[in-house]
């Protein structure tokens, strides 16, 4: 399929090339372990992996601020269990995860093939709502930091996805056109309608399974997005 002059390519990081959910996973075991404290690992994550999805959320339309997504995305977690954990222990649990969550580095299937194939035909970026003192660690330690020009991330522009001002700061550092650009991200809101709405194309990487709106292209694995590019 022919590219339409497509020129640069902006990827997601997290739950798009960075397998956030196993990654995330493997932290908090980690954590636990650390912190002894005791309990059922897939039980936990059941509650706490849509807790979390709904405070991003709310963080990305600024209705909560960064300190509260860390507490209280725990805390609700283990009052939903039934477990009393003092405050102090949740504040030290958050900490513990943004400092070990880098420990782990697990990617998509077909990343590394995908960002092989592209790189001699594109100049890629990263946009990212994720949080700055991890998402360049993330890279750097998953070893995938030299595919990418430029990384934006939401704490350095003041402003998150799906919002204009977080993608046309990232055009302009990327000296790219919208007309010339494509995001790729598995946020259906954030990441395809923001970029859609500012002029770029775009492609849901849908590992997700959910339903789309026809007319979006889709992929379901990486490597499915040779057939756009």
């Amino acid at each position: 399929m022919l590219n339409n002059g497509i020129k640069h390519v902006f990827f997601d990081l997290d739950h798009t090339l960075w397998d956030f959910d196993k990654n995330s996973a493997l932290t908090f075991e980690k954590i636990f372990q650390m912190n002894d404290i005791r309990l059922d690992l897939d039980g936990f994550l059941k509650i706490y992996e849509p807790l979390n999805l709904a405070y991003w959320k709310l963080y990305r339309e600024d209705k909560i601020d960064k300190p509260s997504l860390r507490f209280h995305r725990l805390n609700d977690t283990f009052q939903k269990m039934e477990m009393k954990v003092k405050a102090a222990m949740i504040h030290r649990l958050a900490e513990d995860y943004i400092a070990h969550l880098t420990s782990f580095n697990h990617l998509f299937e077909g990343t590394f093939e995908i960002l092989e194939y592209l790189m001699p035909k594109y100049q890629m970026h990263i946009i990212t709502n994720g949080f700055k003192e991890v998402q360049h660690g993330k890279l750097n330690k998953a070893g995938i930091d030299h595919y990418f020009q430029t990384v934006t991330n939401s704490e350095m522009v003041g402003a998150k996805k799906p919002s204009p001002k977080i993608f046309n700061h990232a055009l302009d550092r990327a000296g790219a056109r919208a007309n010339q650009s494509i995001m790729i991200g598995d946020n259906y809101e954030a990441d395809i309608l923001g970029a859609l709405d500012q002029g770029l194309d775009a492609i849901c990487f849908n590992y997700h399974n959910e339903s789309i709106e026809n007319g979006i292209k889709t992929v379901d694995n990486l490597i499915e997005i040779k057939n756009y590019l």
